[in-house]
């Protein structure tokens, strides 16, 4: 269609430009006519600039598998399109968003190479600022990140320090305490190879111990009435067979799984006057294993906390990959143990059935860190007793995890600021107001996916909502800019 300099001239974009510069744009682009439906779409390369001359026009962004319209409007000389063919090839030129017309719309369609030749040569001051700002602001959303990734990577190394600690300096006291049974059952060994035991005695009390052994190691879960009943039957016996230590025997063996027929087993093995020395012995055996199961424990604990941190740290592992949400959620909150404590009781509703994932963990486990760290705090004001609960789930074609809090809730009329930057209700110094901001990048951006947030006192729901698969474009970051504002967070929570 014909391209008129006053027209072009009448669109607050251009109307400062001098007759030259209009006789340029027009000979430089074109006027054209869209008839009902899109005019490109998200993720193709930028080729063109466009500026609405009259119609309705409909942008959306592509979350998860869904196109979310972000804006329509009918107002003349709004644009959008290869908005930063200015920066060249040190950013990938593709649309970010996509549009559509509903009724037929004109646009003045510029070539993105001119847009970029025209913008460098009539404006030569401001693409640098542009440039600037543009790069700069790229940068300090690095810098904010990282930096927010460092002050949740020291309290989780804090925490982590005294869950370390704690296994630790149990497996040293258990070690020592060992170190002393041992040299006590050498000397109780002495003393029984010099007593009047026969050989077949000997025999029948070294079956009896490691049948002993094995026991300790199956050892149920009694209730507090079951141990105190059993210790009293245990002191009972112990003392109508002459055995004078029962009060401090009994309470051993009880742990150790043992009752009244294991000691009558005893009995039945050694003749009466030895059968004092015999349980002695036999209780050396117990305490050992319940010393070396201590010892075993403690390890294990160490080594689950320090596979954990492996898990989420991701250290040794590439950035993007196809991952196992729960592995992910498992490691983030073995990580912050320390921080929800024992009065919070942590609840966990998983879909083992779901597939893994494409996803970058490491970021993934940021995001689990800031909706739990937000929700324990929540918690903590409000008592600092409550339930957290995590569930995962198959919400259409997209995967869901879900934090839920008995904390008091999101007050309404802060609830559309939550995801804003350094918006915060923590107390100063307890908190940067990123967390959810960063949380949202991570999800929205890296991942095509969404946040959703429902709350009402104590009821609060943050939704995450990842696709199952991989998308064009995921990985690289996409140049250009919506014609308005972001697609944020929605307060809707997914049936």
């Amino acid at each position: 269609m014909p391209c008129g300099a006053g027209e072009i001239g009448s669109l607050f974009l251009f109307e400062k430009l001098r007759p030259e510069q209009l006789g340029r744009l027009c000979a430089e682009g074109r006027v054209e006519m869209f008839e009902p439906g899109p005019v490109y779409t998200e993720g193709e390369p930028a080729t063109c600039f466009y500026v609405m001359i009259e119609g309705t026009v409909v942008l959306s962004r592509r979350v998860g598998g869904d196109d979310v319209e972000v804006t329509r409007t009918s107002q003349r000389g709004v644009y959008s399109g290869a908005m930063q063919a200015y920066l060249g090839d040190r950013l990938r030129q593709v649309y970010i968003n996509s549009m559509r017309v509903t009724e037929p719309t004109r646009f003045f369609v510029l070539p993105a190479d001119a847009f970029a030749d025209i913008m460098r040569e009539w404006f030569p001051m401001a693409v640098h600022l542009l440039e600037g700002l543009f790069f700069g602001s790229k940068s300090t959303q690095a810098a904010v990140g990282q930096r927010e990734r460092l002050l949740a990577l020291g309290s989780l190394s804090a925490g982590l320090t005294h869950e370390l600690n704690n296994p630790a300096a149990a497996a040293v006291r258990a070690t020592a305490t060992l170190r002393e049974r041992v040299a006590k059952m050498r000397r109780k060994l002495a003393l029984i190879a010099e007593g009047p035991f026969t050989r077949d005695q000997l025999t029948s009390l070294m079956e009896i111990q490691e049948r002993t052994a094995e026991r300790v190691a199956k050892a149920p879960d009694l209730s507090p009435l079951q141990a105190a009943d059993r210790e009293d039957a245990l002191t009972d016996w112990l003392e109508d067979h002459g055995i004078d230590q029962g009060p401090q025997l009994a309470p051993t063996f009880v742990q150790a799984g043992l009752d009244v027929d294991w000691l009558e087993q005893v009995a039945a093995a050694v003749d009466e006057e030895i059968l004092p020395g015999a349980v002695g012995w036999l209780n050396y055996t117990v305490e050992t294993e319940l010393l070396m199961d201590e010892i075993g424990d403690s390890t294990t604990r160490i080594s689950r906390l320090v596979d954990a941190a492996k898990q989420y740290s991701q250290l040794d592992r590439a950035p993007y990959q196809v991952a196992d949400v729960h592995e992910l959620l498992d490691s983030t909150l073995l990580m912050l143990s320390g921080k929800i404590g024992p009065r919070i009781e942590v609840v966990k509703e998983y879909d083992r059935t779901l597939p893994r994932i494409p996803a970058y963990p490491a970021e993934l486990n940021q995001v689990w860190t800031n909706l739990i760290d937000n929700a324990v705090c929540a918690m903590n004001g409000a008592g600092g007793e409550g339930t957290l609960t995590v569930r995962t789930a198959l919400h259409d074609d997209r995967l869901l995890v879900e934090f839920r809090d008995t904390g008091p809730g999101v007050p309404p009329e802060i609830r559309d600021r939550i995801f804003d930057p350094f918006f915060t209700t923590k107390p100063v110094g307890q908190g940067t107001g990123l967390g959810l901001d960063i949380s949202w990048r991570i999800v929205a951006n890296k991942h095509h996916g969404a946040i959703h947030v429902e709350s009402v006192p104590g009821d609060t729901r943050f939704q995450v909502l990842l696709p199952l698969t991989a998308g064009e474009g995921d990985g690289p970051t996409a140049a250009g800019s919506p014609l308005t504002a972001e697609d944020r967070p929605t307060s809707e929570e997914p049936t």
